[in-house]
């Protein structure tokens, strides 16, 4: 018989592969109902019938729809992203280094913002109802309202107008030491972190009351184990199904939201690659954009559901 943990992770794993291939159909039709001509756009307006003709059968645009996605899928399970458009690049060994400095900012960001978050939940809920509590989820409340371009804003501002504490255009580059490279994101970890932080601190929060009102947290209090000692070391490790979850959606945010804030900090990540050439209405790129962006946030997601079942004691040793 089938051990259900087996089962269990066998059915998420499926179903994030259906998914993303579920996703991968939607952006490819949605890069093909946008409006404009590809072969225009790259030829320009001065273009001859002919020269528009025979790009577009060089280009493959007189096929069938389905015959297109299906080439496009088949090499993007093959890894290759195909061509850009606009330079004659090869899509894949350009984003390389753009998704490498996404997950540098968002590693960056998640490492400041889960430890911080946990602790503020562990905090509000020591003091639930008190001003510590209040004070919390009031400015991490305030945070998650603020749009993230004007966050962005208000702290260049601030920090890098009014006090140039800090360079307000994000820049990196290969040859720059750690040290560097930390102080250039420093704006944007910031705005990311905010933006966060509120979402993690309060699902923290929920969670772990939740589990305090359980009959063995009552045990524990009866015993005298200090307040914090009973949130930390046995309501925290009961909630820790939902905690990743919130977390691992977050984290997927700091991959797959950080367009707005790559484009307000001019960082060459993985977002301003993307509107870069979806002005320039380069469709491989965008596709592949689009590809990667929705494995990412599927994988993580998997990850979340993968683990909660792995922490669930139930599934671990069924009866």
């Amino acid at each position: 018989m089938t051990h259900p943990i087996v089962k269990l992770l066998t059915q998420r794993i499926a179903l994030g592969l259906l998914l993303l291939l579920a996703a991968s159909a939607l952006i490819f039709a949605g890069t093909q109902i946008l409006p404009g001509d590809v072969a225009q756009s790259i030829l320009g307006q001065s273009a001859t019938p002919e020269a528009l003709a025979n790009l577009r059968a060089e280009l493959g645009l007189n096929e069938p729809a389905l015959t297109r996605y299906l080439h496009w899928l088949g090499a993007a399970l093959q890894g290759d992203l195909g061509t850009a458009l606009t330079n004659g690049q090869d899509i894949a060994t350009a984003m390389g280094q753009r998704l490498s400095n996404t997950l540098f900012l968002a590693a960056c960001a998640a490492v400041i913002a889960v430890p911080t978050a946990i602790l503020l939940g562990l905090i509000a809920v020591r003091y639930e109802g008190r001003w510590p509590d209040k004070l919390i989820s009031g400015v991490t409340l305030s945070t998650v309202s603020v749009p993230e371009f004007l966050l962005g804003y208000i702290a260049m501002f601030l920090l890098a107008v009014k006090v140039t504490a800090f360079p307000s255009v994000a820049t990196i580059y290969a040859g720059m030491s750690l040290l560097e490279k930390l102080q250039a994101v420093a704006l944007p970890v910031l705005v990311l972190v905010l933006v966060v932080l509120g979402h993690m601190m309060r699902m923290t929060r929920a969670a772990i009351l939740n589990v305090m009102q359980s009959a063995y947290i009552e045990t524990a209090e009866l015993k005298g184990l200090r307040p914090f000692v009973i949130i930390a070391k046995h309501a925290l490790p009961n909630a820790i199904a939902p905690v990743v979850n919130v977390v691992m959606l977050n984290l997927a945010y700091l991959v797959v939201g950080v367009v707005v804030v790559e484009v307000v900090f001019i960082y060459p990540g993985m977002g301003q690659y993307l509107v870069d050439h979806v002005a320039k209405r380069d469709v491989p790129v965008v596709q592949a954009c689009g590809l990667v962006f929705a494995a990412v946030y599927i994988g993580l997601n998997m990850l979340a559901d993968v683990i909660a079942i792995l922490a669930n004691p139930r599934l671990r040793h069924p009866k």
